[in-house]
């Protein structure tokens, strides 16, 4: 069975359906879900095979529920930035620190976060040879036992312990259990309600296909136990578009924008090209110029991959449910990244401003540093800059006023940074002082007073 609906062109959502159903027969899934979303809503999905061998009748497509596996990561890692926020941990606090009877001192929350700790990677005790996950007293005394298996931030380490121990910190710091925390501060605000810590049906079944054969296998339904903030999840591709539409532009009720910035800020490379990095729960895939975070997802039967681009708001997704499963975060970008290029959203028309602080006035124009020519400008009321030449598409410095003739940049160039302007004894604007550097109406070498 092959659906596909969408209000893109034509040729866009053939040109996507095909390359899903290659993505379905390179990885000899029995069922696969994609979209492509904007703005957490879908804007074309379609659904290649069946849900459940066993009985066609399964319906497959948007609300059929996969396992996403280490998606739930990304939910993990709200949790623990939401209690950041809150002044409830910080991310240099260590595990020891926050989870009484643990060692292994000097495993920070902000390393655990991006994979960087050099804890070994699984539970102990061979959990994927015995699928036999570890009960509380398990975890605790399974972290003390675990390895520390490189230096701290040598290297990028997956490590499913740590997001264990991660939900442990969730549940000790918020009063109850990682499950009811994920509930009450998540999945019920966004609404989440096909996102479950267990198989709901409609799902898609859970399989397994042997590479001298095309005979699928039944594959078995894991207890993670207390290893459930690393993988666990089910859900669907309407859900997670949803997610990621939050991820994209998040509820400040819910998570500070600045934070789900944060998060997207890369903390190591993890391969040698520099192509893959890791922010703070979230991967970072960098293709053709543009920059896409977001999860993959493996577990028994179940494979996916949703990624979004934070400039234009695009979310590529795929679920399939074949333990072997291909490239799902490379099918999720391919497909966010097609209708991106080939059919992309109209830009938003210029909008006239309506205030013009008088305090700003002097300040716009052309001023130089070092030689180099930047132009000050106002734009909705607020005083920004940027360098001549750059790219049309790099972000311009945004300051914001934090006193008389003291401005703070709040974005872009210089982020953090105070611009204090210098006046004359007549009043007159003489310099302005931006990170400390020296900008004047005309070029200036270091040594040359300012008229």
């Amino acid at each position: 069975m092959t659906q596909s609906s969408s209000p893109l062109r034509e040729s866009t959502t053939r040109a996507l359906t095909a390359s899903a159903i290659d993505a379905q027969r390179a990885s000899r899934t029995p069922a696969l879900v994609a979209g492509v979303a904007r703005h957490g809503r879908l804007v074309w999905s379609t659904a290649v095979g069946q849900a459940d061998l066993s009985d066609p009748s399964v319906p497959l497509g948007d609300d059929t529920q996969f396992l996403v596996a280490s998606n739930t990561k990304t939910f993990t890692a709200v949790l623990i930035m939401q209690l950041r926020d809150e002044g409830r941990l910080s991310l240099d606090d260590t595990v020891d620190q926050l989870v009484p009877g643990t060692t292994h001192g000097q495993v920070t929350i902000r390393q655990m976060l991006a994979h960087v700790s050099g804890m070994q990677r699984e539970p102990v005790g061979d959990v994927w040879d015995t699928l036999e996950f570890p009960d509380h007293e398990g975890l605790i005394s399974g972290w003390n036992e675990a390895e520390r298996v490189l230096r701290p931030h040598h290297r990028w380490h997956y490590s499913n312990l740590c997001y264990a121990l991660l939900g442990e910190v969730v549940a000790r710091l918020d009063g109850g259990s990682w499950e009811q925390s994920l509930q009450r501060r998540l999945l019920d605000p966004l609404e989440l309600r096909r996102t479950t810590t267990s198989l709901i049906a409609p799902r898609a079944g859970l399989y397994y296909v042997p590479p001298f054969t095309d005979v699928p296998v039944e594959e078995p339904v894991l207890a993670k136990n207390t290893t459930d903030s690393a993988g666990v999840l089910a859900s669907t591709l309407a859900d997670m578009v949803r997610w990621h539409g939050f991820l994209l532009d998040p509820d400040e009720d819910i998570l500070s924008p600045d934070t789900v910035e944060e998060m997207r800020q890369p903390q190591i490379a993890a391969d040698p090209g520099w192509n893959t990095a890791w922010g703070l729960g979230l991967e970072l895939e960098r293709r053709d110029g543009r920059i896409w975070f977001g999860h993959t997802g493996g577990m028994p039967g179940g494979i996916t991959g949703f990624f979004s681009e934070a400039e234009s708001g695009t979310t590529g997704a795929v679920l399939m449910n074949n333990s072997i499963s291909k490239d799902p975060a490379g099918t999720a970008i391919k497909l966010g990244a097609y209708a991106l290029t080939h059919d992309p959203e109209l830009p938003e028309p210029w909008v006239p401003g309506t205030v013009e602080p008088a305090a700003l006035k002097p300040l716009v124009g052309q001023w130089f540093s070092e030689g180099a020519e930047f132009t000050f400008a106002i734009r909705e009321g607020k005083l920004t800059a940027r360098l001549a030449g750059a790219p049309a598409d790099s972000p311009v410095s945004v300051f914001e006023a934090e006193g008389e003739d003291v401005y703070r940049t709040v974005s872009g160039r210089e982020r953090g940074e105070r611009l204090v302007v210098r006046r004359r004894d007549d009043g007159s604007v003489k310099q302005c002082n931006w990170a400390t550097y020296r900008f004047t109406r005309e070029p200036l070498g270091f040594g040359q007073p300012t008229p």
